[in-house]
């Protein structure tokens, strides 16, 4: 688990096909960025295990699924990456809940400024559209940001400045693809009401049967 606030910055160092999956090896921009093996890491959004570290860097594995689903499979080396360890349970949540399972690749429609501030409109599959609010939570490339507002297959956010500085963001493009994670607050209630909506499910049954 995550909390969608970006801790350091890596840079792809190294990247090898095995088989069905890749092994990157990444060096963090941030000179202490304690690691150890077996780790949960998220890496612009995605969850990943570090194979091996050491001083320099650490390696982590992506299997296929994982490069289908999101933006890994078009990765390449010397690219940054958000970097966020997995939280502690003692860490203050300042960002929102997120679990490094990316629900799909959207791509960058604009980044344009607003005073001191960029906004940023993602456009995406309209079918994850039920998941979206405006003023909710969306991490994208695992920064944890607050949906502006919403369209069909689309949703914008503002950059404040601090944003800007603190992740990589700021050199996104028309164009660019992005890994997008819903609020999974919202997903758990689009999944119970999708369940009620069962036909022959009612709430009278569900209260009978002890729910």
């Amino acid at each position: 688990m995550f909390t969608g606030l970006v801790e350091s910055i890596g840079r792809i160092q190294q990247l090898v096909h095995r088989g069905n999956y890749l092994l990157l090896t990444i060096a963090s921009e941030k000179s202490e960025f304690d690691l150890q093996d077996g780790d949960s890491i998220c890496c612009d959004g995605s969850c990943l295990t570090v194979a091996t570290h050491s001083a320099a860097g650490f390696a982590v594995e992506a299997s296929q699924e994982t490069t289908k689903r999101t933006t890994i499979g078009t990765w390449q080396v010397g690219r940054r990456l958000h970097l966020e360890r997995a939280l502690r349970a003692d860490s203050r949540l300042g960002g929102h809940f997120v679990t490094g399972h990316v629900d799909c690749v959207g791509a960058v429609d604009y980044l344009k400024p607003i005073g001191e501030s960029r906004e940023l409109k993602v456009c995406y599959d309209g079918l994850h559209d039920s998941l979206v609010v405006p003023k909710g939570s969306v991490a994208i490339n695992g920064v944890s940001l607050t949906v502006n507002d919403v369209g069909v297959g689309w949703l914008s956010v503002n950059l404040i400045p601090y944003t800007l500085k603190a992740t990589n963001l700021a050199s996104l493009a028309t164009g660019d693809r992005v890994n997008i994670e819903f609020d999974i607050l919202g997903k758990y209630v689009v999944r119970q009401r999708l369940h009620l909506a069962r036909p022959g499910l009612t709430m009278e049954k569900l209260l009978e049967s002890g729910w």
